[in-house]
Parts: structure tokens; sequence; C-alpha cells
């Protein structure tokens, strides 16, 4: 699922942790996409939109999509920290990180470890945090196609941006990447019980983007989030569900650049 356009460049980086992945494309300030646990599905709108305004770099996180596979990986901080090696590989300061679902995760422990390395922080739909009310669906338990149709608002907008025969095409990376989901988010699924805690000195301004119709992380870690981030804004998006830079992705690479550009002004 590329752009017709594909104006974006593919790479490797040698770290020596592993190889490691990632699409590049656009000038300007620098923006890194973190992907969800089901991979990245190559250069779709959203990167694209993204690009017209930041230098976006989206790499394939360790052990998903093209990058190597850490087999002594067991824990998302992990994956944070070889993220954080893989920017400096690159040379990257002052960055915008942005993290969609399972990758908000890994972007919140980065933004642990490493604060001074952002200059802003967006987490849609991110999971990490345990639901106060329900709980986040377990890719485990279903089938991708249930999984991928359960990202969306309704089945209308389902098939409308991604649709059945488009989802069999990602059969493979989803059974790829739901080896390393497994390894990294299990017991506790998809949450960190110290993530909270750390989050409480994390003062990167930070933009929590939710659909009001997530159906795979409950909005309500929307709030969660923003009690624990000291200088955090929620923004919900009406009516989308978990995939809303499937959705919506003018509107919210709209809301990113507005985020980002006002933090770097900030600082």
């Amino acid at each position: 699922m590329t752009s017709e356009a594909q104006t974006y460049r593919s790479e490797t980086i040698q770290l020596r942790s592993g190889k490691l992945h990632l699409l590049r494309s656009g000038s300007g300030d620098p923006l890194v996409v973190l992907h969800h646990s089901t991979g990245n599905p190559g250069w779709i709108p959203f990167y694209e939109q993204l690009g017209l305004s930041f230098a976006v770099d989206v790499p394939d996180l360790p052990g998903f999509g093209q990058s190597e596979r850490p087999d002594w990986a067991r824990d998302p901080r992990d994956l944070a920290i070889q993220t954080g090696h893989l920017l400096d590989g690159l040379g990257l300061e002052e960055v915008c990180l942005v993290g969609l679902g399972f990758g908000g995760f890994v972007a919140a422990e980065l933004a642990c470890i490493s604060p001074s390395r952002l200059a802003s922080l967006v987490l849609v739909g991110a999971a990490g945090l345990q639901p106060e009310s329900g709980e986040i669906l377990d890719q485990m338990m279903i089938g991708h196609t249930d999984y991928f149709r359960a990202g969306f608002r309704d089945e209308a907008s389902f098939e409308e941006h991604f649709g059945s025969a488009r989802v069999a095409e990602f059969g493979q990376l989803w059974d790829f990447s739901r080896v390393m989901t497994a390894r990294v988010t299990w017991k506790p699924y998809m949450f960190n019980r110290r993530l909270p805690h750390l989050l409480q000195d994390v003062v990167t301004p930070t933009l929590l983007i939710w659909g009001t119709e997530d159906r795979i992380v409950p909005p309500i870690c929307a709030e969660q989030y923003a009690r624990v981030l000291p200088n955090a804004e929620i923004q919900l998006v009406e009516g989308a569900g978990h995939l809303v830079e499937f959705e919506e992705p003018e509107n919210i690479a709209e809301r990113i650049a507005e985020h980002a550009q006002k933090a770097l002004r900030l600082r």
C-alpha cells in the first residue's frame, strides 16, 4: 500500500546491535514515525503529507519488516533504546517523534530515556498504559483481517481505506510482526506499569491524538497519558477509529505539523 508518487527512498543502517531498515522523504525539521505492531505497510498517504513539511524517517522497528530481529529483546524499552541508537546514527537532533499504537508505546519509552533528544512528541492511539476501563485489544487472539477491521470506525471505513483484498497482502507481514510483538509485549499485554511514573518528568511538549471510536486502545488512555505528562494536550478526532492516519491522513498531518512547529518556536 504505497502512494503513487513514491517520493521516498529506502535505506538500511548498520548498528552494532543489528541492521535497521527505514523509509525517508521530505526536507526540513526532522520527524520520525514509529509504526503499529502490525508493521509498516509502506509509504502511505499519511507519510506523504508529513513529507510536505518535514524530513520524515519511518524505520521498521527492530524485529519488524526488513529490520533485523534482536532475539535478545524482551521489552518495548529494548526497542526504544535501539531506536535511540538509530537516531544517533542518522545524526538527528531536535526530533518530532510520532508513535502510532504500539509505536506510541515505544516512543513514550524513548521519551523517558532521552527526553533532551526530542523537540516534541506525538502519541496517536498509543499503547503503553493499562486502561482504567476496558482493555487493549489482544491481536494474539484474533485473525489479521478482524484486527485490521477493528482499527477502523466501521465496516464502511474499513472497506474504503483498506479492504479485505488489501489485508490479504499483509498476511506475511502480520505473522512476522506478531512474533516480535509477542516477545516484547506479553504479560502484561501492551502496557508497562512503570511507565506512568517515569513519564512524570518528561516535559517534552506532547500531543495526544485519539479517535473517539478507537476499538483497539480505549480513548481513556489519552486522559491517563495527559495526567502524567506535564506538558500534554489531547486532541480527539470525532468519529475516527484507531487507524486515524488512514482515515484522515491530511487532518492528522496538519495537527502534527502545527504542534511540532509550535514546540520548535518555544525552544
